[in-house]
Protein backbone atom coordinates (compact mmCIF):
# COMPACT_ATOMS: atom_id res chain seq x y z
CA UNK A 1 0.00 0.00 0.00
CA UNK A 2 1.27 3.46 -0.82
CA UNK A 3 0.00 6.59 0.86
CA UNK A 4 0.21 10.11 -0.46
CA UNK A 5 -0.79 13.10 1.65
CA UNK A 6 -3.11 15.56 -0.07
CA UNK A 7 -2.71 19.31 0.29
CA UNK A 8 -5.05 18.99 3.31
CA UNK A 9 -2.72 18.03 6.18
CA UNK A 10 -3.52 14.61 7.60
CA UNK A 11 -5.71 13.60 4.64
CA UNK A 12 -4.23 10.73 2.61
CA UNK A 13 -4.97 8.88 -0.62
CA UNK A 14 -4.18 5.20 -0.21
CA UNK A 15 -3.37 3.03 -3.21
CA UNK A 16 -3.21 -0.73 -2.71
CA UNK A 17 -0.89 -3.14 -4.43
CA UNK A 18 -3.30 -5.21 -6.53
CA UNK A 19 -2.27 -8.77 -7.35
CA UNK A 20 -3.84 -10.09 -10.56
CA UNK A 21 -3.82 -13.61 -11.92
CA UNK A 22 -6.08 -16.01 -13.84
CA UNK A 23 -8.35 -16.37 -10.77
CA UNK A 24 -9.02 -12.64 -10.40
CA UNK A 25 -7.50 -10.11 -8.06
CA UNK A 26 -6.44 -9.61 -4.46
CA UNK A 27 -5.39 -6.59 -2.43
CA UNK A 28 -4.93 -5.68 1.20
CA UNK A 29 -7.44 -2.92 1.94
CA UNK A 30 -5.96 -1.86 5.29
CA UNK A 31 -2.95 -2.66 7.42
CA UNK A 32 -2.79 -0.72 10.70
CA UNK A 33 0.95 -1.20 11.19
CA UNK A 34 1.81 -0.05 7.66
CA UNK A 35 -0.62 2.88 7.89
CA UNK A 36 0.93 4.05 11.15
CA UNK A 37 4.49 3.67 9.85
CA UNK A 38 3.73 5.78 6.77
CA UNK A 39 1.54 8.45 8.40
CA UNK A 40 2.49 8.56 12.06
CA UNK A 41 -1.22 8.21 12.88
CA UNK A 42 -2.33 5.55 15.35
CA UNK A 43 -5.89 4.82 14.26
CA UNK A 44 -8.36 2.39 15.76
CA UNK A 45 -11.42 1.83 13.60
CA UNK A 46 -14.50 0.78 15.60
CA UNK A 47 -17.35 0.93 13.08
CA UNK A 48 -17.71 -0.11 9.43
CA UNK A 49 -20.55 1.26 7.29
CA UNK A 50 -21.81 0.54 3.79
CA UNK A 51 -24.31 2.19 1.46
CA UNK A 52 -25.68 1.09 -1.89
CA UNK A 53 -26.86 3.90 -4.14
CA UNK A 54 -27.89 4.64 -7.69
CA UNK A 55 -26.28 7.12 -10.06
CA UNK A 56 -26.91 10.72 -9.07
CA UNK A 57 -27.35 10.12 -5.33
CA UNK A 58 -25.40 12.64 -3.28
CA UNK A 59 -24.82 11.92 0.40
CA UNK A 60 -23.34 14.73 2.45
CA UNK A 61 -21.64 16.88 3.44
CA UNK A 62 -21.74 15.25 6.89
CA UNK A 63 -19.63 15.36 10.04
CA UNK A 64 -19.87 14.84 13.79
CA UNK A 65 -18.72 17.29 16.44
CA UNK A 66 -17.16 17.15 19.88
CA UNK A 67 -16.20 13.88 21.46
CA UNK A 68 -18.04 12.03 18.67
CA UNK A 69 -15.96 13.46 15.79
CA UNK A 70 -14.85 10.75 13.39
CA UNK A 71 -11.83 10.00 11.26
CA UNK A 72 -12.86 7.97 8.20
CA UNK A 73 -11.31 5.66 5.65
CA UNK A 74 -13.62 5.56 2.62
CA UNK A 75 -13.62 3.31 -0.44
CA UNK A 76 -15.78 1.88 -3.22
CA UNK A 77 -16.36 -1.88 -3.36
CA UNK A 78 -18.40 -1.64 -6.56
CA UNK A 79 -19.01 1.28 -8.92
CA UNK A 80 -17.69 4.83 -8.81
CA UNK A 81 -18.10 8.03 -6.78
CA UNK A 82 -16.80 11.56 -6.68
CA UNK A 83 -15.63 11.81 -3.08
CA UNK A 84 -15.24 15.14 -1.29
CA UNK A 85 -13.81 16.09 2.09
CA UNK A 86 -13.79 19.59 3.58
CA UNK A 87 -11.32 20.77 6.22
CA UNK A 88 -13.28 22.15 9.20
CA UNK A 89 -10.34 22.45 11.62
CA UNK A 90 -10.32 26.09 12.79
CA UNK A 91 -6.55 26.09 13.35
CA UNK A 92 -5.76 24.61 9.93
CA UNK A 93 -4.14 26.61 7.12
CA UNK A 94 -6.64 24.92 4.78
CA UNK A 95 -9.78 25.60 6.87
CA UNK A 96 -12.77 25.69 4.51
CA UNK A 97 -10.86 24.10 1.62
CA UNK A 98 -11.89 20.83 0.03
CA UNK A 99 -10.27 17.88 -1.70
CA UNK A 100 -11.98 15.75 -4.34
CA UNK A 101 -11.12 12.39 -5.84
CA UNK A 102 -12.76 9.75 -7.99
CA UNK A 103 -12.93 6.47 -6.10
CA UNK A 104 -13.87 3.30 -7.97
CA UNK A 105 -13.62 -0.48 -8.00
CA UNK A 106 -10.89 -0.48 -10.65
CA UNK A 107 -7.86 1.04 -8.90
CA UNK A 108 -9.38 0.63 -5.41
CA UNK A 109 -7.90 3.83 -4.04
CA UNK A 110 -9.14 4.93 -0.64
CA UNK A 111 -9.30 8.29 1.10
CA UNK A 112 -8.41 8.77 4.75
CA UNK A 113 -9.59 11.93 6.46
CA UNK A 114 -8.82 12.73 10.10
CA UNK A 115 -11.31 14.07 12.61
CA UNK A 116 -12.41 17.60 11.81
CA UNK A 117 -13.54 17.03 8.21
CA UNK A 118 -16.93 17.10 6.55
CA UNK A 119 -17.46 14.35 4.01
CA UNK A 120 -19.75 13.69 1.07
CA UNK A 121 -19.90 11.72 -2.13
CA UNK A 122 -21.77 11.72 -5.42
CA UNK A 123 -22.54 8.35 -6.98
CA UNK A 124 -21.47 8.11 -10.64
CA UNK A 125 -22.63 4.54 -11.46
CA UNK A 126 -25.79 2.62 -10.58
CA UNK A 127 -25.62 0.09 -7.74
CA UNK A 128 -22.45 1.58 -6.29
CA UNK A 129 -21.36 0.08 -2.99
CA UNK A 130 -19.58 2.64 -0.82
CA UNK A 131 -17.82 1.57 2.38
CA UNK A 132 -16.21 3.45 5.20
CA UNK A 133 -14.44 2.75 8.44
CA UNK A 134 -14.82 5.15 11.37
CA UNK A 135 -12.68 5.58 14.46
CA UNK A 136 -15.66 6.63 16.56
CA UNK A 137 -19.26 5.52 16.87
CA UNK A 138 -22.15 7.32 15.20
CA UNK A 139 -24.01 9.69 17.52
CA UNK A 140 -27.15 11.30 16.14
CA UNK A 141 -27.07 14.30 18.49
CA UNK A 142 -23.53 15.16 17.32
CA UNK A 143 -24.32 14.93 13.60
CA UNK A 144 -23.99 18.10 11.52
CA UNK A 145 -23.84 18.93 7.84
CA UNK A 146 -23.20 21.58 5.22
CA UNK A 147 -25.26 22.14 2.08
CA UNK A 148 -23.54 20.44 -0.87
CA UNK A 149 -24.02 23.48 -3.13
CA UNK A 150 -22.67 26.02 -0.65
CA UNK A 151 -21.17 28.91 -2.65
CA UNK A 152 -18.41 29.53 -0.07
CA UNK A 153 -17.04 26.00 -0.61
CA UNK A 154 -17.43 26.25 -4.40
CA UNK A 155 -17.32 22.48 -4.94
CA UNK A 156 -17.52 21.40 -8.58
CA UNK A 157 -19.56 18.20 -8.45
CA UNK A 158 -19.22 17.98 -12.25
CA UNK A 159 -22.78 16.64 -12.53
CA UNK A 160 -26.05 18.30 -13.60
CA UNK A 161 -27.60 19.68 -10.41
CA UNK A 162 -31.12 18.86 -11.61
CA UNK A 163 -30.16 15.15 -11.71
CA UNK A 164 -28.72 15.05 -8.18
CA UNK A 165 -30.82 13.06 -5.71
CA UNK A 166 -30.70 14.25 -2.10
CA UNK A 167 -32.41 13.18 1.10
CA UNK A 168 -34.76 15.73 2.66
CA UNK A 169 -32.23 16.16 5.46
CA UNK A 170 -29.41 16.94 3.00
CA UNK A 171 -31.58 19.38 1.03
CA UNK A 172 -32.02 21.45 4.18
CA UNK A 173 -28.49 21.51 5.56
CA UNK A 174 -27.11 24.92 6.58
CA UNK A 175 -24.40 26.80 4.72
CA UNK A 176 -20.76 26.93 5.75
CA UNK A 177 -21.12 30.61 6.78
CA UNK A 178 -24.10 29.76 9.01
CA UNK A 179 -22.11 27.13 10.87
CA UNK A 180 -18.76 28.94 11.01
CA UNK A 181 -19.49 32.64 11.57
Amino acid sequence: MTLKETYLKGCFVMSPKIILDQRGSFFESFNKKEFQEQTGIDINFVQDNQSISSKGVLRGLHFQIGKYAQAKLVSVAKGMVLDICVDLRNDSETFGKHFSIILDDKDNKQLFMPRGFAHGFLVLEDDTIFTYKCDNYYNKSSEKGILFSDSRLNIDWNFPENLIQLSEKDKNLPTFETLFK
